[in-house]
């Protein structure tokens, strides 16, 4: 008995065919019908004491898709027993979780299906059981088989905030990135599978004030120095989105009300400059006389008050206290006063205090095509002492670290010092300095926020990176992709994106795009018969244009994979395929090529390297010395000489010789002088240095009988050096014969370099010249 998931028995039956099961009772795959089975008898097998098998492929799991919306059951696998013969003998039982209420089987084809819908966060799995019985007798003809189905998760849930709504506080006057709160969300989908559970965060409301971390959720301040004064509390809108944020994801949102924490950096104000009480005579000592009442802007323990008098008749007569509950300062008489009435007259010190602007935050809006130095707003402050020195303006360069801004020092005009760039910041929080001209160290701050209004500056370009896969058995008109478009502007009335193939392509007979005229497009096919063999990926350009003034476009392209897929559409195998033909493929032919060039160059290299190698020019002590007259360059007879020493000759030393022929030229006339025979002994017998005077010899006789031809011995192919010598030849023909009237004896008149010649050729004795 075995099974089969829709989109893997065509794989399972090929591992099938590369691993056929022979244990009995083992859960494997039926090559003939693609399915999984257990053989319930086999034949036993000889070699299965010699041999061990491997281990045969085990299927008990299976996928349904969760939420399934077809009319039609949902197909969810295939039992099969090989004790069915097809003749209905056999009957299939499906039992377990869910049987027969959720899932159902064919009991004569074992087709399992599921019949509702289901919901993986409900139940995640189910744990059934399988049985093939004998349709008679019901009794089984198999044993139970116990299987899985896994519901296949989709993203049908939107993230939630457990947590929320949050309450959180930051002390006012914060740097820039101070944490104030983390929140976090929770995807009920399945975690392990795709990104229906991966969440991303964002701020739909609360900017530019605060930021949330798009991974972690932590909520940080985007502006420094907020001051509760101004305002104390913000609610901020945070947006969980599934799908790491991408287009179709689901999303959750929460609310984080923020409160600023006060700090005690404001000092407390008296609302007038004097106070004027009247106080009676009789008045009793420890008597109040008078409250007066400082404000201050902080609260809580930074409000709190402590009043003193500081000068005047005051000191030793009266005495001043504050009241915890009202917070007043309650001037009180120490000494009995002596006139019938007094009056008293509380006069407030001036204490010198940095300016104060006109608007703690000032709101400003600039274009992002502004032109440098076009003025964006202005900020005023004043001197609140009597004195109401000038201010001078200048901006913290801590909020303004690329130098965007200046600030005119004396009215207060902002203007820009640098183009801007919405999407590369779209607020700039400016703190603005108001410096008194006459004590410089009294320093009042404000706050410019300047917001950068859009201008239609970039294209659209595709939401993602698709990954199209085209099967092969795809039909006509059959949409293979749904596109959309994002852009970095931000257009008042929203975006509305144009799509279109691109010209080159608007007419091929591949693809067809249909604007859906919802901000998305789809990838139509115009044919069918696509073969991964004859092209794997196809390349199609698609024109996005965006609804701006001017409108701007883009060519993005768009990646089709041929694939190999099942049935239900499910690719199984994508790209280029192996062609399986004999012939070699262009890059096989290549390497090939590349080796016989390689192995050529490195013949001719060898042989060149044979030919230029030398031979040694002193000779070796074991050499024969017989061949070393042939190791020198032989010049034979001279420029006249045009045939070679036969070797021959020196090698053959035994050889009886016709004194009335040359052994090593054929003489082109016949020899008038003949030696007579005699008997001498072998070469062989003699010492070495005498067989090659001997041998020497010999060749000087033949010579001088022979008249007729050139010499060709070795010796004299140094002597003579052609017809046209200046010192005619010094051959040694006739040298030696007692017929020759040539006289050698001017050799000494040569000088010491001829003495030797002149030794050998001028001696007329008959003897051996070597002896």
């Amino acid at each position: 008995m075995g099974w089969c998931c829709s989109g893997i028995c065509r794989a399972l039956a090929l591992l099938a065919l590369l691993s056929p099961l022979r244990e009995r009772g083992c859960w494997g795959l039926n090559p003939s019908s693609g399915d999984l089975e257990k053989s319930p008898h086999s034949d036993p097998d000889p070699w299965e004491v010699l041999h061990r098998h491997k281990r045969s492929w085990v299927w008990n799991q299976f996928f349904v898709l969760e939420e399934y919306t077809g009319n039609e059951p949902l197909y969810v696998g295939k039992l099969h027993s090989d004790v069915d013969k097809g003749d209905g003998k056999v009957k299939y039982v499906l039992s377990g979780e869910g049987a027969t209420s959720i899932f159902t089987i064919d009991e004569n084809t074992g087709d399992i299906h599921a019949t509702k819908r289901l919901d993986r966060e409900a139940q995640a799995y189910y744990t059934l059981q399988a049985q093939a019985v004998d349709r008679l007798t019901n009794l089984p003809v198999e044993p139970k088989s116990e299987f899985v189905v896994k519901v296949q998760d989709i993203n049908d849930n939107e993230p939630k905030f457990l947590d929320g709504p949050y309450l959180a506080g930051v002390p006012e006057m914060s740097p820039l990135g101070t944490m104030v709160v983390q929140v976090a969300a929770t995807d009920a989908d399945d975690p392990t599978y795709g990104n229906s559970a991966r969440v991303v965060y964002s701020i739909i409301h609360g900017q530019p004030y605060f930021s949330v971390e798009p991974k972690t959720g932590v909520i940080r301040t985007a502006l420094p120095n907020m001051d509760r004064e101004t305002r104390d509390q913000y609610v901020l809108v945070i947006q969980a989105k599934d799908m790491v944020g991408q287009m179709g994801g689901l999303s959750g949102t929460t609310s984080v009300t923020v409160t600023l924490t006060d700090v005690n950096d404001n000092p407390p104000r008296f609302t007038h400059k004097s106070y004027q009480y009247t106080v009676q005579e009789s008045l009793p000592v420890q008597s109040v006389v008078a409250r007066i009442k400082a404000v201050d802007a902080d609260i809580g323990s930074n409000a709190e008050m402590d009043y003193r008098i500081m000068d005047g008749d005051g000191p030793g007569m009266f005495n001043i206290t504050t009241d915890e509950d009202t917070q007043e300062g309650v001037i009180i008489l120490l000494k009995p006063l002596d006139f019938e009435t007094k009056s008293i007259k509380v006069t407030v010190e001036d204490v010198n205090e940095p300016p104060v602007f006109s608007a703690t935050l000032s709101r400003m809006v600039v274009s992002e095509d502004a032109k440098v130095g076009t003025s964006i707003g202005k900020v005023s402050a004043h001197d609140p002492d009597t004195s109401n020195s000038a201010i001078r303006y200048s901006i913290d360069r801590n909020t303004d670290l690329e130098r965007f801004f200046n600030v005119d020092a004396l009215s207060g005009v902002i203007s820009t010092a640098k183009p801007l760039d919405r999407e590369a910041n779209s607020v700039h929080n400016l703190t603005i300095f108001g410096i008194e001209s006459q004590d410089p160290a009294q320093i009042g701050k404000g706050i410019a926020l300047i917001t950068v209004l859009d201008i239609n500056d970039n294209a659209p370009v595709f939401a993602i990176d698709y990954e199209t896969l085209l099967c092969e058995n795809a039909m006509p008109g059959q949409v293979i992709q749904t596109i959309s478009a994002v852009d970095k502007d931000e257009p008042l009335s929203g975006h509305r994106f144009y799509f279109a193939l691109a010209a080159p392509v608007a007419g091929n007979l591949n693809f067809t795009l249909r604007d859906n005229k919802d901000n998305t497009a789809s990838i139509l096919t115009k044919r069918g018969g696509f073969r991964r063999r004859e092209q794997p990926v196809y390349r199609l350009p698609v024109l996005i244009v965006d609804s701006g003034s001017p409108a701007l476009s883009s060519t993005n392209t768009l990646s089709v994979r041929v694939c190999d897929c099942d049935s239900d559409g499910v690719a199984l195998s994508c790209g280029a395929v192996a062609y399986t033909s004999t012939g070699l493929s262009t890059g096989a032919l290549l390497a090939i090529l590349g080796c016989i060039i390689t192995l050529l160059v490195m013949v001719l290299l060898i042989v060149t390297m044979r030919r230029r190698r030398k031979e040694p020019l002193i000779l070796e002590e074991e050499r024969d010395i017989r061949e070393n007259i042939v190791r020198y360059d032989d010049e034979g007879g001279g420029e006249e000489d045009t045939e070679a020493f036969d070797m021959v000759t020196l090698r053959n030393l035994n050889v009886i010789r016709d004194p009335n022929v040359r052994r090593d030229v054929t003489p082109d006339t016949p020899t008038f002088f003949h030696y007579p025979s005699a008997t001498r002994p072998s070469y062989k017998s003699l010492p070495d240095n005498v067989v090659f005077r001997e041998f020497i010899w010999e060749r000087l006789k033949d010579a001088d009988v022979d008249p007729s031809a050139p010499p060709y011995d070795s010796l004299q192919t140094y002597a003579f050096e052609g017809s046209g010598s200046v010192a005619e030849s010094l051959s040694s023909l006739e040298s030696l014969s007692t017929d020759s009237d040539q006289n050698y004896d001017y050799l000494s008149n040569w000088g010491p370099r001829f003495k030797k010649l002149a030794d050998l050729y001028g001696n007329s004795d008959g003897t051996s010249v070597f002896s």
